[in-house]
């Protein structure tokens, strides 16, 4: 969808916490009217910008919190949002009330959102889609110096990770699943794909993913999983509340009391890595995610 603006836009809701910290950091808080779709903290540099903007949900906003705050424009995170069929509204919707849509490309490049649920990778993701949609919220805004060297702080901060990793010598067959959450403690989880952000982390480190299917986040049966046998298990760690499983503790304490998941290789070694969920998603804390993966990894025997 093409979109053009006459003049730099004064006012936005967020949909997503990916925008909301990507404006902050492009320093346009005092452009943010409202946020909604919060997994984790803000970043601590942007608390107390943060402070002085509204809340309008934790999770998914109503159409009529977000219209009135009487936004020019509205950015999404995830298309299941804003889109089609979106939770919130679709982008006709806003369109009709003469307030603009624009959603992350990371959720739509690389991406068809029509096969319901979290959606399917077409191809793999690349950080190259987050830094595209900086770039593109830097233009809107006209504050294009900004996005590039928030842009080039990003690049540093990925290669440099990923050459850390290189002087660690990993194991060449090294395994790991990604657990964002499920619909119980016990339930079979919600797992990264292999094209999403974590699968994009694996494959930047030379880790291979033991989830095969293109879906984002797909439900694997723990029996399947413990066959795999992941080397490592990434848990994601998050405020929010939708499942019982979102509780990072409750992650912990079923992968250390299930007969299955109990005698797996990366339980039964202390291999496992605590993550933030927004960092599993295609943000701009994928590559934090990226740094934090490669720390982790610097300090886990894999000699067992």
């Amino acid at each position: 969808m093409e979109i053009s603006f006459p003049s730099a836009l004064e006012s936005t809701v967020t949909v997503g916490q990916s925008a909301t910290e990507i404006l902050y950091a492009l320093g346009l808080s005092e452009r943010v009217s409202g946020t909604s779709v919060w997994f984790n903290p803000v970043l601590p540099e942007f608390q107390e910008a943060n402070a002085d903007i509204e809340r309008l949900a934790d999770n998914d906003p109503s159409f009529e919190s977000v219209i009135s705050r009487r936004p020019d424009l509205v950015a999404a995170q995830y298309e299941w949002h804003v889109g089609p069929t979106g939770s919130v509204a679709s982008r006709e919707q806003f369109h009709e009330l003469g307030i603009t849509t624009y959603i992350m490309p990371a959720d739509c490049d690389t991406k068809d959102n029509s096969t319901g649920g979290d959606g399917t990778r077409v191809a793999a993701f690349s950080p190259e889609s987050v830094y595209k949609g900086i770039l593109e919220l830097a233009s809107i805004f006209d504050v294009r110096e900004a996005g590039d060297a928030l842009v080039a702080d990003l690049r540093a901060r990925e290669a440099s990770a990923i050459e850390s990793a290189r002087r660690l010598e990993l194991p060449e067959d090294l395994s790991a699943l990604f657990w964002f959450s499920s619909p119980d403690e016990s339930a079979d989880p919600f797992a990264a794909g292999r094209l999403g952000a974590p699968g994009y982390m694996m494959d930047a480190l030379g880790i291979h993913n033991v989830v095969k299917s293109d879906e984002e986040w797909p439900v694997v049966g723990w029996e399947t999983i413990a066959r795999a046998d992941p080397d490592i298990i990434v848990v994601a760690s998050m405020d929010r509340r939708r499942f019982p499983a979102d509780d990072i503790a409750n992650k912990l304490e079923f992968l250390h009391s299930d007969p299955v998941a109990r005698e797996m290789s990366a339980v039964r070694n202390g291999r496992i890595i605590e993550m933030d969920a927004h960092a599993m998603s295609a943000t701009m804390r994928t590559i934090f995610g990226l740094e934090t993966l490669v720390e982790a990894l610097s300090t886990l025997p894999f000699d067992q």
